[in-house]
């Protein structure tokens, strides 16, 4: 059911999704029962704009099979707008003083764990594979 990813999707996520496309990409394609947010060849890209262990489940199935790139944004400026309903006056807007930083994303990665150590040992089980072998 392709586009089912759509329902809840918010303007960061759908902002994200179409910076990161390229050219000859599948956007909301159903693999393996998950709509994915870009297809590119062999490779599944998800985009996360909010906590990991919400899509730990869906990460967990499709490493299994599947090539797959998770993009985490870190926000770097933000700004809070009140609407100015209750004062009568126009909206304020102004800069929020909360910066984004790298260890934000080691906040998130604890939520998954075992997803982690499965994927090193895939990747350091590949590189073995393809090392020359000592003679």
């Amino acid at each position: 059911m392709p586009g089912i990813g759509l329902l809840n999707e918010k303007p960061l996520h759908a902002s994200l999704k179409q910076w990161y496309a390229r050219p000859g990409d599948q956007l909301e394609v159903t693999v393996d029962g998950f709509v994915i947010d870009i297809v590119r060849d062999d490779l599944l890209i998800e985009i996360q704009t909010g906590n990991f262990s919400s899509i730990k489940w869906k990460l967990t199935n499709l490493v299994r099979d599947h090539r797959v790139r998770l993009v985490y944004p870190i926000v770097q400026e933000k700004w809070i707008v009140r609407s100015g309903t209750r004062t009568g006056k126009g909206a304020i807007r102004r800069k929020s003083p909360k910066k984004g930083r790298m260890e934000d994303l080691f906040w998130e990665l604890v939520s998954i764990p075992q997803l982690l150590m499965n994927c090193l040992t895939k990747l350091l089980c590949d590189c073995s594979s393809q090392m020359p072998s000592a003679k």
